[in-house]
């Protein structure tokens, strides 16, 4: 899945964005919280603040290679050299802080946690995205 994200990410810089483009897919992502309808999934007051925490500071560094540029009247992500090495490299970090808490963290509750890091990864990484593009649109409506 994390191999398929850069190159939906390589491919979209290849199409003009838009504010659906930035905002759906942390909608759609959002109903993968129905998991914590089955009480294996549940996590702790505590444990959710701690991969809210870490997944917002991961966030950070999607959002700083994340840029847009506007090019024949129109709005694009800016691709980033560095935003794929950056994603990689989660990728890896996920993958490796998984398979070390998976010997002390029950499957349930390590998916439910893995799933909010992603979200809480996510959100505020759009939530940048749609304030920049919304800039660059009425710097563009302006022209």
């Amino acid at each position: 899945m994390g191999i398929l994200a850069l190159f939906v990410r390589i491919k979209a810089a290849k199409k003009p964005t838009n504010a659906k483009k930035i905002l759906l897919p942390p909608l759609f992502m959002s109903t993968g919280a129905l998991m914590y309808v089955v009480p294996e999934f549940r996590l702790t007051g505590m444990e959710i603040l701690e991969v809210v925490i870490v997944g917002m500071l991961f966030s950070i560094l999607l959002i700083k290679t994340s840029k847009f540029e506007i090019r024949d009247n129109q709005i694009y992500l800016k691709r980033s050299k560095a935003f794929m090495y950056i994603l990689a490299g989660l990728l890896i970090v996920r993958l490796g802080l998984k398979s070390i808490l998976s010997t002390t963290i029950d499957f349930g509750e390590l998916s439910g946690m893995f799933f909010l890091l992603a979200f809480s990864m996510i959100v505020p990484w759009r939530i940048a995205m749609y304030r920049d593009f919304k800039k660059l649109a009425s710097e563009l409506n302006g022209m």
